[in-house]
């Protein structure tokens, strides 16, 4: 591709200099890395990239173009992307227009032609940093100096803005599988799905209107779903997982993990670069398996804070964060990296059927 001259200023000083693809204007935010290979769509539209510029490790992206089956979410969440190599043509049966197309009807200024394993190993070495992509501007240290004050992602209200204020409920109706009540704070759309393949009934709740709606619907379990930002600001979903301990399973997945954790007294703190990507090893201490994982968070629970009531369960093979927790007496736990894959490996596709099997079995115990 050929787009216009686009510069890529950092907060610490550096900029490159590529060529847009998209959207033209300026964008900015936090940026991380993603290692997967495969996935750019699902990554594209995974609300919990909100606030974010993501950055690919692998060389060329978008040759398989953009399809209407592998959406997360209706829209694009990620604020910018960058690329080594843009693909302004695709190939595949299922695809319905190019990645270019993609980003530039959502309004979405990405860049390409830069040397992404530098910009990668800058922040593997430096930590997250602060960015702004821009068509508009000419002089890299006025791009630089808008990336030095853009505020923290930490002060951000994101779960805010990607849990959509209109939110159409739809009617349940008692079925054959349980009905787990997926509590929204930015979920992904496989978790929906995978839901569904082992059984479930599923309703989608937004978590403003968590308290109301499970008053009324009475799911047989509960979903702390994924999204964006700093679980210690999801106070909401905090007291959610009070509210409903020992009433019904509660079960979390990486915002929905963290936001347990706090829940049940630990503490969370924010990871140096981050774990993005579909090739995290991740040790099961229950069974002594270790999973090949996707995973997408910042933060992470602090295993000092962790109380003797909780167990932990799952460790990262890569730097011994925690994957997993439970608690010793209730039905509660939760998992750090995607279960779905969505994109990544189907590793922990039998996270769901365990669920499935603990809320079956608390529903034939208290009903």
């Amino acid at each position: 591709m050929s787009g216009k001259r686009a510069i890529l200023g950092l907060e610490d000083g550096t900029y490159f200099i590529g060529r847009s693809f998209g959207a033209e204007g300026e964008t900015e935010g936090e940026l991380i890395f993603n290692t997967s290979m495969t996935g750019y769509q699902e990554i594209l539209t995974d609300p919990s990239y909100r606030g974010q510029i993501v950055v690919m490790t692998y060389t060329q992206i978008g040759n398989y173009g953009i399809n209407d089956e592998d959406f997360e979410s209706p829209s694009i969440h990620v604020r910018g992307f960058v690329v080594r190599e843009a693909f302004g043509f695709y190939s595949n049966w299922r695809a319905k227009k190019s990645l270019h197309e993609f980003l530039k009807e959502h309004g979405i200024v990405g860049i390409e032609g830069i040397d992404t394993r530098a910009l990668v190993k800058r922040i593997r070495d430096k930590g997250v940093v602060r960015g702004v992509i821009s068509t508009e501007e000419t002089d890299p240290l006025k791009v630089i100096n808008k990336a030095k004050s853009i505020p923290s992602i930490s002060e951000l209200d994101l779960v805010r803005e990607v849990v959509p204020e209109r939110y159409d409920i739809p009617s349940t109706q008692a079925g054959e599988g349980p009905l787990i009540g997926i509590v929204d704070f930015g979920y992904k759309k496989n978790i929906e799905r995978k839901l569904r393949d082992y059984g479930a009934d599923v309703v989608v709740i937004p978590y403003f209107k968590a308290f109301e709606l499970i008053e009324k619907l009475k799911p047989d379990a509960l979903l702390m779903s994924n999204g964006p930002g700093d679980p210690e600001r999801v106070k909401e979903g905090i007291e959610i997982v009070n509210r409903y301990a020992g009433k019904v399973p509660i079960f979390g997945i990486c915002l929905g993990h963290q936001i347990i954790g706090i829940a049940l007294g630990c503490r969370t703190y924010k990871l140096k670069f981050g774990h993005h990507g579909g090739n995290h090893p991740v040790k099961n201490l229950l069974t002594g398996s270790i999973e090949i994982t996707a995973q997408n968070h910042n933060y992470a629970i602090d295993p000092d804070s962790i109380g003797n009531d909780i167990e932990i369960t799952h460790i990262n093979l890569l730097d011994d964060t925690v994957e997993g927790i439970r608690h010793k007496a209730l039905p509660i736990y939760s998992v750090q990296f995607h279960p779905e894959n969505s994109p990544g490996p189907h590793d922990s596709y039998h996270i769901f059927k365990e669920f499935m099997d603990i809320t079956l079995k608390w529903k034939k115990a208290y009903v």
